[in-house]
Formats: structure tokens, C-alpha cells, sequence
């Protein structure tokens, strides 16, 4: 059986989300010695020195398209980083995760109409958002702020997805769309930092442990470099909606790298949240009248 574009793209998707979901115990690892802006800093400085040959080649139209969507990651990441410093791995994961209803919601105003079914899936997405984040402890700072960073989030994605159609004749090369977010998120995590006379990361680097050098490499390696530039490629042939869908599983994978690496548990109704959230993935690809599937079918209505 012949792979699709499209069931690549689903597939590259998948890896994105499971490596992200890896990044919160890792980001959390770094919170205890470095700030937001300094974990933004270190994190992209690294992708970039690992891709800064390729600046040399980069086209315009990739510089313009690479500097916008890199500003509004910042923002995401910003304020994400800063949540999580006031909350747990695991609830932070959770709220990040709602974006999967944001992202059709944002795509009404633009004229997107889902199909009944992803609707439901999106639905079913929700609900095991709320599994997960059953819990005792009230809602809190951090929550807030990373609720804030989920829109932003939903923005990015949508426009990643924009950033894909808009450029169908001479597609963006993904590697090279990742090096210049990163020149942009690197130049304003700097000059916040700089303006706000917080200390520039580096500094404190002497003092960073073993596990937090290793959360270092990781983030600015697979989940800066790899990661991005795979999210870039898997939205070409995966529309907003269907991808947000998909994103929605970073939560459970939280939840698995949150065990194993920081100890947090959870309880049974999280399990059954993630269990909907599984099943709103599958619901999300199910073949139906109007086409193969309803990613095949939104992938038509977007070219």
C-alpha cells in the first residue's frame, strides 16, 4: 500500500507531539536555575549554532515568513516557561493542550468550516483535557499564564498551516524556516532580557547540573532543531484542525515523561481523560462519505 503525503505528514505530527510532550520535565528540570526568557535563550541559541549554515542559503520570503512565525512563538514559549515555573509539569501540559479546541475556533473567523465529525473529536479532545486536569488543587498563576500562551499557540499554528499554502509554487524549506525562528527567538529572549536587566543565561551556566546540561541539549537539539522543522514540514499536508487534533495527545505523553522522570502521578480520571484523547485522534482520521478520510478531505479544501 502506496504511504500518502498526507499520512506522512500525520506521521511526522505524531513524533512532534511525543517529543514535546518529553519537554515539559525537561523544562521544568531548568526552571530552578534559569528564568523563562533565559530557558528560551539557551534553548534556541543552541538550535541555532547547530543550524547556522544554513542562514547563508536562506530565501527572502523564508527570512519574512521564518522572523514572524519565530515572534509569535516567543510569545507562546514565553509565557508558557513563565507557567511553568509556578505550576506543575503535568497542569501545565494539560492547559497547553486546549489549544486543541482554540485552533477550530480561530479557524471559524477565517472562513474554515470543520466537519461535523471534527467537531467531535475536538469535543471528546476537551473532555479528556478536563480528565486530566480533575484535580484537588485549585487553579492558580501559572495556569493563567499558560492559557494565555495556548492562544498564542493556536496562532502559530494556523499560521504555519498559511505559511504552507501561501507558498505552495516554491514551498519553504523546513530547515530553513526552523533557523530563522530561531534567529528571531534568540534576538528577543536577548533584548527582553537585556531591557529588563535580568542577566543574560550564560552567566549561570557553570552552575547548571549534569541532568540540566542534558535538558539543555535536548531541548535545543530534538525539540528545537528536529522537532520544529518536522511541525513545518507534517503541516503542509495536515491542516490546522486535524494537526491541533493531533497535538492533543501531547498531554499523555507529559503525563508518561512526568512520571518517569519527576515522579508526578496521576490519578484514574486522568487516564480515562487521556483515553478520550486517544480516541478523539482516531475519530479525527475516520474515513467518511465526503472523502477517504476528514484529513484527506480538509487537505482538499485547503489547496
Amino acid at each position: 500500500m502506496k504511504v500518502t503525503d498526507a499520512q506522512r505528514g500525520v506521521l511526522a505530527l505524531l513524533i512532534v507531539t511525543v517529543v514535546w510532550g518529553t519537554t515539559f520535565p525537561a523544562t521544568k528540570l531548568l526552571s530552578s536555575e534559569f528564568n523563562a526568557l533565559q530557558i528560551i535563550a539557551l534553548r534556541f541559541g543552541v538550535a541555532l549554532i547547530v543550524l547556522l549554515p544554513l542562514l547563508w542559503r536562506t530565501r527572502a520570503t523564508e527570512w519574512r515568513w521564518g522572523l514572524g512565525l519565530g515572534s509569535l512563538l516567543f510569545i507562546a514559549f514565553a509565557l508558557q516557561m513563565e507557567g511553568l515555573a509556578h505550576t506543575s509539569s503535568n497542569r501545565n501540559a494539560f492547559v497547553t493542550g486546549l489549544n486543541v479546541l482554540l485552533v477550530p475556533l480561530l479557524g471559524l473567523l477565517i472562513g474554515q468550516r470543520p466537519g461535523w465529525l471534527l467537531w467531535l473529536s475536538c469535543l471528546l479532545a476537551m473532555a479528556g483535557m478536563i480528565g486530566l486536569f480533575w484535580e484537588d488543587v485549585p487553579w492558580g498563576w501559572g495556569d493563567t499564564l499558560t492559557l494565555c500562551s495556548t492562544l498564542f499557540f493556536a496562532l502559530y499554528i494556523h499560521a504555519l498551516s498559511s505559511a504552507g499554502v501561501r507558498n505552495q509554487l516554491a514551498p519553504l524549506r523546513a530547515l530553513h524556516l526552523t533557523a530563522t525562528q530561531a534567529v528571531a527567538m534568540l534576538a528577543l529572549s536577548c533584548s527582553v532580557l537585556s531591557v529588563g536587566q535580568q542577566g543574560l543565561p550564560w552567566n549561570n551556566l557553570q552552575a547548571a547540573s549534569a541532568a540540566q546540561w542534558l535538558s539543555l541539549l535536548y531541548l535545543g537539539t530534538a525539540a528545537s532543531v528536529m522537532v520544529v522543522a518536522l511541525q513545518a514540514w507534517g503541516q503542509r499536508h495536515v491542516p490546522a484542525t486535524p494537526s491541533a487534533i493531533i497535538f492533543g495527545l501531547e498531554p499523555v505523553f507529559a503525563v508518561a515523561s512526568a512520571w518517569v522522570l519527576l515522579g508526578e502521578r496521576l490519578g484514574a480520571m486522568a487516564w480515562v481523560g487521556a483515553g478520550l484523547i486517544v480516541l478523539a485522534l482516531v475519530l479525527s482520521q475516520w474515513p467518511t462519505r465526503r472523502g477517504p478520510s476528514i484529513l484527506a478531505h480538509d487537505r482538499a479544501s485547503a489547496s
